[in-house]
């Protein structure tokens, strides 16, 4: 069966733009492109990749759209729009031309207003996504999971993804209050997770293999097998361990599930989810 990285992205450095960038990670300054990334789906038997926004701007949506122009193993964009803009519906009807732009997403990770997705004017925004068929990456902190049920529960009919888990506090080894509020987030069936970013919510330099497990486990249980995808976060992931590492860990953590199970997670979902 095709295998899917649901969840990486593409870059040219830029020192003003990219700020969110900490100090612990500056190996990420630099430029990410294509060119590097094939090789490393090629190695791990990988057929394609989501590639997802980091800058929130229509320029990125450019970017991206030239990117998988000119490499076939991109099958889907998760681009960006600013939800808020009164002329979001055009700009979400201009978008349908690209095949390969699949869904939006917005940075509400470094929204200072916490409960952002809530507000009328984001709200109407999502709304609009569904008359066009997109799907909707859910990026957020631990703490703005609470905001979250009561934001899916508004649109039943929207095909929704949390990235990297939620970003639960995996250094700290907090657990128990992301695990209720991601749990209640799962009840809803339009919401699927991707298993992603792990390593940098974990102690970057110093984290071990069962840092992770109670996580994942939270996660394959509460949304189970069909509603969830593994992303690598390349190259953000680099902060932590390289691009074969983190498709080990996957690996081993799934052994003891079925085959079919296993191509579910590795590519199937991703594909159902993003329509590729």
């Amino acid at each position: 069966m095709p295998k899917i990285d649901s969840h990486q992205h593409f870059w040219k450095f830029d020192p003003i733009r990219d700020t969110w960038i900490p100090d612990e990670m500056a190996l990420l300054r630099k430029d990410f492109l294509p060119d590097q990334f094939a090789p490393l789906l090629e190695q791990n038997g990988f057929d394609g990749c989501v590639t997802v926004q980091s800058e929130q701007a229509e320029i990125e949506n450019v970017f991206q759209l030239e990117n998988a122009k000119n490499n076939k193993f991109i099958k889907g964009i998760v681009g960006w729009v600013d939800f808020q803009a009164k002329n979001v519906g055009q700009k979400l009807s201009y978008y349908k031309e690209f095949e390969k732009i699949k869904g939006f997403r917005h940075i509400l990770q470094g929204e200072a207003h916490r409960d952002l997705m809530l507000k009328t004017e984001f709200l109407r925004g999502i709304e609009a996504l569904g008359e066009y068929d997109y799907t909707y990456d859910i990026l957020i902190y631990a703490d703005q999971v609470k905001f979250t049920k009561e934001f899916v529960a508004k649109f039943p009919n929207q095909k929704f993804v949390i990235d990297h888990l939620a970003k639960p506090y995996i250094k700290r080894k907090e657990i128990d209050g992301w695990k209720k509020d991601i749990q209640q987030v799962a009840e809803y069936e339009n919401v699927s997770c991707k298993i992603s970013g792990f390593l940098t919510e974990a102690d970057m330099k110093h984290w071990k293999e069962e840092d992770f497990i109670p996580y994942f486990d939270v996660v394959v249980e509460s949304f189970g097998i069909d509603r969830i995808m593994f992303g690598s976060d390349w190259p953000v992931c680099l902060g932590g361990a390289d691009y074969n590492t983190v498709v080990n860990i996957m690996k081993k953590y799934f052994l003891s599930f079925t085959v079919n199970e296993q191509d579910k997670f590795f590519g199937d979902n991703a594909i159902k989810f993003y329509n590729l």
